[in-house]
């Protein structure tokens, strides 16, 4: 038995998941309608909470940090 390797498209959208459902975007509908019947595979990227929180907590301590820095603590920063 031959098998045979199907060519696939990447379509490329973002979306919400609201009530376990992803609904596909209107300018997207159109692309796949013309499509019908067609085989498709679908894959999912989630945002990651918890690399996102990490960053920001980051960010949040470095501006806090230095917002607490003054010209006079340069004294600190002379190399002997």
């Amino acid at each position: 038995m031959i098998k045979t390797k199907i060519t696939m498209k990447t379509i490329e959208s973002n979306a919400k998941i609201r009530n376990n459902s992803i609904a596909i975007p209107h300018k997207m509908q159109s692309k796949l309608f013309a499509r019908a019947n067609s085989h498709v595979q679908g894959a999912v990227l989630l945002e990651d909470s918890e690399i996102n929180d990490e960053k920001a907590y980051r960010r949040m301590t470095e501006h806090q940090f230095l917002k607490g820095y003054a010209d006079s603590d340069s004294i600190y920063d002379i190399e002997l």
